[in-house]
């Protein structure tokens, strides 16, 4: 080709905008960046200023992005939202506090788990007065503990003054009733460890009983006391649930979309729902409904952040719930991306992530 013809082509595709056949470089079209489910769940999710996000899932998704060179953007939407995007596959993946169910299954797939929970019981945190407290603690229960501390000092003491009422009869001695009742009194402060030295054992097999009955008392008291405690801080508590077997016989609420409901239904529980947990345990506070009911560490962080002093959980678990990313049916890179949430999770650093964001 002659110079003149070159020239020729190169002006008429600088007119007519066409590429140089012989010279323009091909563009590849450049793939967009993914697009991450998630919604706010904290510790889990937790949203920051200027649209950034951290949290426990973010924490893993952030990693597992790195190891597998995913660009990405994150993009919020509710629970129903992150399962409709990753079966259609307009979501690569949902990453937030998606509990693995049958149900969500049959649409999409799930990797391994890397959180196992279970549900939680908020209940409204009501303290109530002295004089209830004190009819409280003199409950059936605290009244057999009584009854039991009266037999083992009469016990000790009608022990005690079997071997004193003879060559001790100055402090032990007189009618049977006295004799007893000089030996509980001896009981009473020596388990007190008041000790007013008004009676004490003389005889050797006497002494031998004190020697026993002071250690003992020990762990009487111990128990005695941890009793107290015991009764003192459950009528804290002015509320009708104490459990899951509760739950049917009370105004019960729940989140919209969550795992719960799937419970709530398996058990035939009647159950309000709630736009967001915020509004759920603020039912609570109000008095609205007796419980709500969600995954243990989510209530656990707004009830600390929000509703201290209004709403407390109930310290036990039920019904385990598993945490997995949602992906969209067989897809190809789940395997790649189950084997590095494997390595991760049983690393020091995921430890330290779990310890820093749920405590010890």
């Amino acid at each position: 080709m002659s110079v003149k013809k070159l020239f020729q082509i190169v002006i008429i595709c600088l007119i007519t905008g066409m590429s140089f056949p012989a010279f323009a470089t091909e563009q590849q079209d450049q793939p967009d960046e993914a697009v991450i489910g998630i919604r706010v769940a904290p510790p889990f999710v937790i949203e920051e200023p200027e649209g950034v996000y951290s949290g426990l899932t973010i924490a893993l998704w952030d990693h597992i992005a790195g190891e597998m060179d995913i660009d990405f953007r994150y993009e919020e939407r509710n629970i129903q939202g992150l399962i409709d995007g990753a079966s259609d596959g307009s979501l690569l993946a949902s990453a937030s506090a998606l509990t693995i169910t049958s149900t969500r299954e049959e649409r999409v797939d799930f990797t391994h788990p890397f959180f196992v929970t279970g549900l939680g019981i908020a209940v409204s945190y009501q303290p109530v007065g002295v004089w209830q407290s004190l009819l409280a603690i003199f409950s059936l229960d605290f009244l057999w503990v009584l009854l039991l501390l009266f037999l083992l000092l009469l016990f000790w003491g009608g022990l005690v003054w079997i071997f004193e009422r003879k060559e001790n009869s100055d402090e032990f001695g007189g009618s049977a009733a006295e004799g007893i009742g000089s030996g509980f009194w001896w009981a009473a402060v020596t388990m007190t460890t008041v000790g007013y030295g008004d009676k004490s054992p003389r005889t050797p097999w006497g002494r031998a009983v004190g020697f026993i009955w002071m250690f003992t008392a020990i762990i009487v008291i111990s128990f005695f006391t941890a009793s107290i405690a015991s009764s003192l801080t459950v009528t804290q508590l002015d509320t009708r649930v104490s459990g899951p077997a509760d739950l049917p016989f009370v105004r019960v609420g729940a989140l919209q979309q969550s795992a719960t409901l799937d419970y709530f239904e398996e058990e035939r529980i009647r159950a309000n729902t709630y736009p967001s947990i915020e509004a759920g345990l603020a039912a609570v506070q109000n008095n609205e409904i007796d419980a709500f009911v969600h995954d243990a560490p989510i209530i656990q962080y707004y009830s600390q952040l929000n509703f201290r002093n209004d709403v407390f959980v109930l310290p036990n678990t039920f019904n385990d719930q598993y945490y997995g990313i949602a992906l969209p049916r067989n897809a190809e890179y789940r395997n790649e991306m189950n084997q590095i949430l494997l390595d991760y999770i049983a690393s020091d650093e995921w430890k330290e992530l779990t310890t820093r964001y749920l405590g010890e």
